[in-house]
C-alpha cells in the first residue's frame, strides 16, 4: 500500500460528507432539531439558535462507509478486530450523543442526559472495548515517547483505557463550543495520528479510519465553518473523543494522546481550575470556562479565536508526530 491509498481514502469520505450534507441539513431542519442556546454563554451566541444540530450523523457515515470500503478492497479480512473496534467505539459513543441531543432538542431538555447516564454509557463502551481487547492479548504496556522505556501496567492497563475513552470523548465535547472549532483542531490531531498509524510498520486498517475521519471532518468544515450551517453536537463531539482515544490505545501511544490533543486538555483544564477555584474561593480564574469563551468574553472574534486554536492544536500535532517519528 502506498500514501495515495490514504489520500483516496480522504477524498472519499470528504466527497461523501460534502454531498450528504445537503440532504441531511434541510432534513434536521425540518424535524426541528435546531440547537438550543444556554441563558448563561455568551451573548453573542443567541443568534444561533435554531441552528440544525445532530450533524455529527453525516461524520459517522461518511467515516464507516469509508472505512468499510478502504479496508474490504485492500484487506481480506476487513473486519478484523481492530477495524470492529475502531467502529465500536466511534458508533457507540455516537449513539450516546445522539440519545443526548435528541433529549435535548426533542424534549426540550436543555442539558440532556444527566451526567450519571452519560458516565454509565460512557463505562460500559470503555469496559467492553478493554474485553474485546483482552481476549486478542492485545499488550498492556505503555511506552515512554521519545525513548524505548516501556512499563507493563498488568490489570492497571484496564483502568487506563476506562480513563482515556471516557476522558478524550468528554474533553473532546468539551472543545465543541465554537464554529468550526472541533471540526478543526479534531482534523488536525487525527491527521497527525494518522501519520503515526503509517509510520514504520503500517497499521493499515488504523490508518484508513483515521484519516476518513480527517476527510469527513473537513468535509463538515465546509458547512460548519462560520457562520455555521450546522452544528455536530454531542453526536458527532462524543464519537470523535471515544475515536481518538481509542486510535491511541490501538497504536501504543496513549501518552502521546496529551500532546496531539494538547487542546482538549487545555480545554479540560480550564473548566478544572474554574470549578476548584470558584468552589474554594468564590473567584473565577476566567470569564469564562471552556477556554474559548473566556477569549470571547476579552473581545475577540469567534474566527480569532478559531483560527488561533487551530494553530495551537497544528503546532502539538507537530510536537507529537516529531517526538515520534525524528526523535525515535
Amino acid at each position: 500500500m502506498n500514501e495515495q491509498v490514504l489520500l483516496i481514502t480522504m477524498a472519499i469520505a470528504f466527497l461523501i460528507t460534502v454531498l450528504i450534507s445537503p440532504i441531511f441539513i434541510p432534513f434536521l431542519r425540518r424535524l426541528k432539531f435546531g440547537q438550543s442556546i444556554r441563558d448563561e454563554g455568551p451573548k453573542s451566541h443567541q443568534k444561533k439558535s435554531g441552528t440544525p444540530t445532530m450533524g455529527g450523523l453525516m461524520i459517522l457515515v461518511a467515516v464507516s462507509i469509508t472505512t468499510l470500503v478502504m479496508t474490504s478492497k485492500f484487506n481480506p479480512d476487513p473486519m478484523n478486530f481492530e477495524v470492529f473496534l475502531l467502529l465500536f467505539v466511534l458508533i457507540g459513543y455516537g449513539l450516546l450523543g445522539f440519545l443526548d441531543d435528541f433529549i435535548k432538542v426533542a424534549m426540550k431538555r436543555n442539558l440532556g442526559l444527566t451526567s450519571k447516564q452519560k458516565m454509565v454509557g460512557q463505562l460500559f463502551i470503555a469496559a467492553v472495548f478493554y474485553i474485546i481487547l483482552r481476549r486478542h492479548d492485545f499488550p498492556t504496556y505503555i511506552g515512554i515517547p521519545g525513548t524505548d522505556f516501556q512499563v507493563d501496567l498488568g490489570w492497571g492497563y484496564a483502568l487506563l483505557i476506562v480513563f482515556m475513552l471516557v476522558g478524550s470523548s468528554n474533553a473532546v465535547n468539551l472543545t465543541d463550543g465554537l464554529d468550526g472549532l472541533l471540526a478543526g483542531t479534531a482534523a488536525i490531531a487525527f491527521g497527525a495520528f494518522g501519520i503515526l498509524a503509517w509510520h514504520g510498520v503500517p497499521q493499515f486498517e488504523i490508518a484508513v479510519f483515521t484519516l476518513a475521519i480527517v476527510g469527513s471532518l473537513l468535509g463538515f468544515l465546509v458547512f460548519n465553518a462560520h457562520p455555521a450551517k450546522v452544528f455536530m453536537g454531542d453526536t458527532g463531539s462524543l464519537a470523535l473523543g471515544g475515536a481518538i482515544g481509542a486510535i491511541a490505545i490501538l497504536t501504543k501511544l496513549e501518552i502521546l494522546l496529551v500532546i496531539i490533543g494538547g487542546v482538549f486538555v487545555l480545554e479540560t483544564l480550564s473548566v478544572i481550575i474554574q470549578v476548584i477555584s470558584f468552589k474554594t474561593t468564590g473567584k473565577r480564574v476566567f470569564k469564562m470556562s471552556p477556554l474559548h469563551h473566556h477569549y470571547e468574553l476579552m473581545g475577540w472574534s469567534e474566527w480569532r479565536v478559531v483560527t488561533t486554536f487551530w494553530l495551537v492544536g497544528l503546532l502539538f500535532a507537530a510536537l507529537g508526530v516529531y517526538i515520534e517519528v525524528w526523535i525515535n
